[in-house]
């Protein structure tokens, strides 16, 4: 069920919210938190359909705010419950003119009582999202390197606050995964060096350099390659030890490869990860993440010393 509310106020949509739910037979849901997402422009529906896909793991509810400052003042919105909202409630709000101005004041008055809130950002960001009025509410807030707008890394370590996540993390997950796996089997031999090879449009390859750096303790090389030689993610990550290489390289969107000395090379799933996923994962913790913020700080520490390698 959606329903529009044009020209409307905070209280209005509560009310047609809680009236919407008695209707459709549902009056309460067991929400474990809220999500906003922030945004400026068009209504993103990829990033309703990732929370709706998030909220089967954590029922919730969803805040999408647009910001407009250069239009007429006016608030608009839309309510969505039901099949329309999966195990959520969907609230979008038009905020234009000086409506826009205190947005903090707007999300405030429909926030779940008791309930942590997680502050998403699916384009450009703040530099600093923990000082950001919508920032300053949410116990997380993630942001996507990767994205149309997105800050540079520079502009992530130097604005880092406890609570601060992004996407471009969590993106790593299943090759961190893998990699702890390659270093858990035989032979049990220290790593010398590393390198991590990966496309230039990727700001999880130097992310992933930076926590093998930090976690191994060893010289690690991070190769960019330039968008027409590699599209797009990570390339490869290859583990120097005396006795041979240790070598995890993607195939395709699906598959990677993973050799090693004296074993037969193995094909494994290793599927780029969807936005539903890395967004349902970031909303199991809501507190820090201290090793996001170990590794920005290690990110930094690289940059300082050198400057990655770019193939053109």
């Amino acid at each position: 069920m959606i329903e529009s509310l044009p020209d409307t106020t905070v209280s209005a949509v509560t009310r047609r919210l809680v009236s919407m739910r008695q209707e459709s037979g549902v009056s309460a849901l067991g929400h474990v938190l809220t999500l906003v997402i922030s945004a400026s422009g068009d209504l993103d529906e990829q990033a309703i359909a990732a929370a709706n896909h998030a909220s089967s793991e954590h029922p919730m509810r969803v805040i999408v705010l647009l910001s407009r400052p250069e239009a007429e003042a006016r608030l608009d919105a839309e309510i969505r419950v039901g099949a329309d909202a999966g195990a959520s409630d969907v609230i979008v709000l038009r905020a234009s003119g000086e409506v826009a101005s205190g947005v903090e004041a707007l999300v405030t008055g429909l926030l779940l009582p008791d309930a942590p809130v997680a502050v998403w950002w699916p384009e450009e960001a703040p530099d600093r999202p923990g000082a950001d009025p919508l920032g300053r509410i949410g116990q997380r807030r993630i942001t996507d390197a990767a994205a149309p707008g997105g800050s540079g890394w520079e502009v992530r370590v130097a604005g880092y606050s406890a609570g601060d996540t992004d996407l471009a993390w969590t993106r790593l997950t299943r090759w961190r995964e893998y990699l702890a796996a390659v270093l858990d089997q035989p032979p049990f031999e220290p790593v010398t060096s590393v390198e991590v090879v990966g496309s230039e449009a990727s700001p999880s390859t130097e992310l992933l350099a930076a926590w093998l750096e930090l976690s191994l303790g060893v010289p690690t090389t991070c190769t960019l390659l330039a968008r027409e030689l590699h599209a797009e993610g990570l390339h490869s990550v290859t583990l120097r030890r005396s006795t041979g290489d240790a070598v995890l390289q993607r195939l395709s969107p699906v598959h990677a490869a993973l050799s090693q000395p004296g074993q037969p090379t193995h094909q494994i799933v290793l599927p780029r990860r969807t936005l539903s996923e890395c967004l349902a994962e970031e909303l199991r913790g809501l507190g820090e993440d201290v090793m996001y913020g170990r590794v920005l700080e290690q990110l930094a520490r690289s940059r300082a010393a050198r400057t990655p390698h770019t193939d053109a």
